[in-house]
């Protein structure tokens, strides 16, 4: 075939560069958004997740043990199905937005499973106007396996700001939303190997109250870039060093949306003073990792993650922080939940940030303002989980 690119003359005017994401304007409550590409989830990609983000459970490990609780197949790790829903919408609903605000009523209610094709979408539930400021929009995303069956379902807010005009196509969804639901699908017990587990880590070993120092912590590296588009994210935020607000040899953020998002994140007496240019860790990846740190002491005798009330990222993740969990016992019922409190910290342990801040650790940094209290520069998350955990074999 011949070259042409020689014989074809540069037309300048015909230059554009493809726009992603919306800006306030774009996003009108009630429209539905469906996530591009979707993905199918092999058993190998379900297990490398695992083993990197620290997974104790042998449900996602160890597919004998997974069909000795009844269940067809090894499960696909509900962080990693968090992540991929979180990831596939960021082109259609946050690949402008400057801050994500926190996960609400996280569920997952069936399982997922190696082989199994995951797709997502996105309903605008709410969207509060500040004028020139960023406005809050509230959305609602579910997961749907092959079958249609929803298999993760959350509430996010997300900080976007006013573009001045629609930038975006405001392409609605004729496919009807799916109805929120809680119909936990869980199959019928029965023996199982008692010794691929710790034995201080049934559903009797927690007591309320109790905190629990989780003791190891977990270095990011760069491999977070590569694993934000592993898992379908595409906000440049996170792996383009131009867009986090420097570029080389420059003195000054960048102005815009990039400048905006960078001086939006509350870097302020953080332990570590990142580079200015260094990409942000993707929330997401924090998460899962936090929850990792803390599975062989909470979770490795789950039989299902129920879910996520409320949460917030409090301070960003760059590549070289350091990452360590503590959790708390906040409620019990005969049923085998337990409902935890997860903190999240970085480039200090366990032990000694509970020594420095005690109690304080486990106030919501929003409201420790009202509280005269000052907010704590290595907490970087905070959550509050609900595992239903097994009872300890007789």
């Amino acid at each position: 075939m011949k070259p042409l690119s020689k014989e074809i003359p540069v037309q300048l005017d015909k230059a554009h560069t493809p726009q992603y994401g919306r800006v306030l304007e774009d996003l009108t409550v009630g429209d539905v958004y469906c996530h591009p590409r979707g993905i199918t989830i092999d058993r190998a990609f379900a297990i490398e997740f695992a083993t990197t983000f620290m997974e104790a459970n042998p449900l996602y490990l160890n597919s004998e043990f997974a069909k000795a609780h009844r269940f067809k197949d090894l499960l696909v790790s509900p962080m990693m199905v968090l992540n991929l829903t979180i990831s596939m919408g960021v082109q259609n609903d946050s690949e402008k937005a400057q801050a994500n605000l926190g996960y609400y009523d996280v569920a997952f209610p069936i399982a997922l499973y190696p082989g199994d094709t995951l797709r997502g979408l996105t309903k605008v539930i709410e969207k509060r106007e500040r004028g020139d400021k960023p406005g809050i929009v509230t959305i609602r995303t579910v997961a749907l396996n092959q079958k249609n069956e929803v298999v993760c379902q959350y509430n996010r807010k997300i900080m976007v700001a006013p573009g001045g005009k629609k930038s975006a196509p405001t392409t609605v969804m004729g496919e009807k939303f799916p109805e929120i639901k809680s119909d936990l699908k869980l199959p019928s017990l029965k023996s199982y190997p008692h010794d691929l587990t710790g034995t201080r880590t049934y559903f009797e070993d927690f007591q309320v109250g109790e905190i629990i120092v989780h003791p190891n912590g977990r270095t990011i590296t760069d491999e977070h870039i590569p694993w934000t588009y592993r898992l379908l994210n595409t906000h440049p935020l996170h792996y383009d060093c131009l867009y986090t607000g420097l570029r080389p040899g420059s003195k000054q953020p960048q102005s815009g949306v990039e400048g905006e998002a960078l001086r939006a994140l509350p870097v302020e007496g953080a332990t570590r003073a990142p580079k200015k240019n260094q990409p942000v860790v993707y929330g997401g990846l924090v998460f899962a990792w936090l929850c990792g740190l803390a599975s062989r002491d909470v979770s490795e005798n789950a039989l299902w993650d129920l879910g996520y009330t409320e949460g917030y990222h409090t301070q960003p993740a760059y590549s070289g922080d350091t990452v360590y969990a503590i959790s708390r016992v906040l409620a019990k019922d005969n049923g085998g939940e337990v409902q935890f409190q997860l903190i999240g910290i970085k480039n200090v342990s366990g032990k000694e940030a509970l020594q420095k801040y005690g109690a304080d650790l486990f106030l919501k940094e929003n409201d420790k303002k009202d509280l005269g209290k000052e907010k704590i520069p290595e907490k970087i998350f905070e959550i509050e989980r609900r595992v239903l955990i097994k009872k300890r074999p007789v």
